[in-house]
């Protein structure tokens, strides 16, 4: 009767329609990213995650952010999820498994990880001399950028 009792708790609408979700929507990320690629998929959203960070913290050190420059982030964030899918669905069309969805993929991280690192050092956060010799072009680009914003 325990048994029966404790049910209550998980048959709720709530659940149900979180059940729903769940059955309609992991079928569909399979087909859009292919399947067994979940780790290369949470590496970039943790590297686009600590960009966006990053940025922000060093936007507001050099006085240039807005809501303007956080909000057009989103649009660009989801772009960047979407070219894995795009390049997976391609793969399929052609009959290559994987090729172009690990190549946009790995060079969608290297360069998220170029803008995150750039952006860590312009916050003055620690970044190892051999990293900051890496990224230089990206840390002049963005502080000419920064520049010209507040000369606006």
């Amino acid at each position: 009767m325990k048994f029966l009792q404790s049910l209550e708790n998980v048959a709720t609408p709530e659940n149900g329609w979180a059940a729903t979700i769940g059955a309609v929507a992991t079928p569909l990320f399979q087909y859009l990213y292919g399947t067994d690629r979940m780790d290369i998929l949470v590496v970039l959203f943790f590297v686009i995650c600590l960009d966006w960070i990053t940025g922000v913290r060093a936007s507001q050190k050099d006085n240039t952010y807005s809501s303007e420059y956080g909000l057009s982030r989103i649009p660009r964030s989801l772009f960047l999820f979407a070219l894995p899918a795009l390049a997976n669905l391609l793969d399929k069309v052609m009959g290559t498994p994987g090729f172009l969805f690990y190549g946009v993929t790995f060079g969608l991280i290297y360069h998220t990880w170029n803008s995150l690192a750039a952006n860590a050092h312009r916050a003055g956060w620690p970044m190892p001399k051999s990293i900051v010799n890496l990224v230089g072009s990206e840390i002049k680009a963005k502080a000419e950028r920064a520049a010209r914003k507040e000369s606006k």
